[in-house]
């Protein structure tokens, strides 16, 4: 993961990969799985298909997961310096691979991450089985630079999906097509000989992967440089996957559709029905980068998970273990307060259907069949209120102490009031508002028919 330098220009990977986003339209539907792919409300984008019924059974668990953990693990976790730093650094190949001998992980020490994905709500795991540096986290026959063979002296991947087996959680793999550690890795750009051994080296590597660890459930390729998708012969690779693992998911990043598209470090919903995914950093860093301090709050997780879900899409979030396999004291605090606040909230995001209402300064929300959830997360104290909400509210409660609220309602507002002056859940309160019918929000029709008060001139 991370940028990419390309003829002195610096471009982020998902702007190379995908292109611009765009914004989900407004939305209604059931939160089947299927109704989830197939929303549009006539809103079509001409480059969009609608998902086969294979698709729809593939992905139905996916898209009752919403959250799921990633995971950076590598030689570029021992060198504590970010992912990008063999490139960036532009480190010769000999002093980097002295890291793959330096590289000890704990036994054992991804049962902690699986344990920490399950507490944190999280419903899936995808771990980087080999990143740009070119380093195999597996018993791989291919390449003597693995982990079975270097450092580690033990099979990574196996114990990772192992670990996340024990925890009921779904196993996915990240499998990096750039290799800076090859020979024919970038060379394979101008010489046919060498794109044709690196396509077969790259095909032999996702083929064990897929061979020998039973059933997989996501693979999420990344970064095509330098080839298209018919120079890696990506029909043949995914043909291959497909035929090794009939239920699983992939995404778009070998220059093919795939099942679901990946904004990264943004939250950019897909029109015209297609499954999306944010991946997120908790700091600015994917890889174990020791001096990077910028951790985002509790808070603002949660907030990112919601408007994930309230378009329809997943919340994929990384953690980047030491070398030593331990992950980092802050992640943890993180995670571990949202869990704690998914433990109460979880329903009201992982159930949930795409939701129109958003207009507020204070509060967000998802929405449950036709129970709008406001998840207020600047808490004024005393009262909250809605604007433009287009049908009747029946009740309404605090989700962390099952407290009825009271409302009052108009045409223009539903106005909650007689709420603790103190926020009752933190870092996010959520108030369950029952309605008689889906909840809608039109703000236009309060701004243009509200009364307004006249101004008076005294002659």
């Amino acid at each position: 993961m991370g940028p990419i330098e390309m003829d002195g220009f610096r471009i982020s990977r998902r702007n190379m990969l995908l292109g611009t986003g765009a914004s989900l339209a407004s939305l209604a539907v059931s939160g089947s799985a299927e109704a989830a792919m197939k929303v549009a409300a006539g809103a079509q984008d001409a480059a969009s298909t609608q998902p086969t019924p294979d698709q729809v059974r593939r992905m139905a668990w996916w898209h009752a997961a919403k959250f799921g953990m990633f995971i950076h693990f590598g030689c570029y976790s021992q060198h504590a310096r970010h992912e990008w730093a063999m490139e960036d650094e532009a480190i010769p190949l000999v002093d980097y691979q002295k890291f793959s001998g330096e590289f000890h992980p704990k036994p054992g020490s991804q049962r902690a991450w699986a344990k920490l994905a399950k507490a944190a709500g999280m419903k899936y795991m995808v771990m980087t089985t080999k990143h740009h540096e070119g380093f195999c986290n597996w018993d791989t026959k291919l390449t003597d630079y693995n982990a079975v063979k270097q450092g580690p002296k033990q099979d990574l991947v196996r114990e990772y999906v192992e670990a996340a087996r024990a925890e009921g959680l779904r196993v996915g793999f990240y499998y990096s097509l750039m290799d800076w550690h090859h020979p024919d890795g970038a060379r394979c750009a101008t010489d046919e000989d060498a794109r044709k051994r690196f396509v077969e080296y790259t095909h032999g590597l996702i083929r064990e992967l897929m061979t020998n660890y039973g059933k997989i459930d996501v693979l999420w390729y990344d970064v095509a440089w330098p080839l298209d998708a018919a120079g890696w012969e990506s029909e043949r690779m995914n043909k291959m996957v497909f035929e090794l693992q009939p239920d699983i998911i992939v995404n778009n990043r070998n220059k093919l559709p795939g099942d679901f598209s990946t904004p990264e470090q943004k939250i950019v919903a897909e029109t015209g029905g297609r499954a999306w995914e944010s991946c997120m950093t908790l700091n600015d860093s994917w890889g174990y980068q020791r001096a990077d301090d910028n951790w985002k709050s509790a808070k603002t997780i949660i907030r990112n998970l919601i408007s994930c879900t309230r378009d329809g899409g997943n919340y994929l979030l990384n953690i980047g273990p030491k070398g030593d396999g331990s992950v980092p004291e802050e992640s943890v605090r993180v995670l571990t307060e949202v869990g704690k606040w998914m433990e109460t909230n979880g329903d009201s995001v992982r159930n949930s259907d795409l939701c129109q209402p958003r207009r507020s300064t204070y509060a967000s929300f998802t929405r449950v069949g036709n129970t709008l959830y406001m998840h207020v997360h600047f808490w004024p104290g005393g009262d909250v209120a809605i604007s433009g909400l287009q049908t009747k509210v029946k009740s309404a409660k605090l989700l962390k102490t099952g407290q009825s609220v009271n409302v009052e309602q108009d045409p223009y507002r539903v106005h909650l009031v007689g709420l603790p002056m103190e926020a009752p859940d933190s870092p996010v309160t959520t108030i369950a508002i029952e309605c008689e019918s889906e909840p809608r929000q039109d703000t236009d029709f309060v701004r243009k028919n509200k009364p307004r008060g006249g101004v008076g001139i005294e002659l």
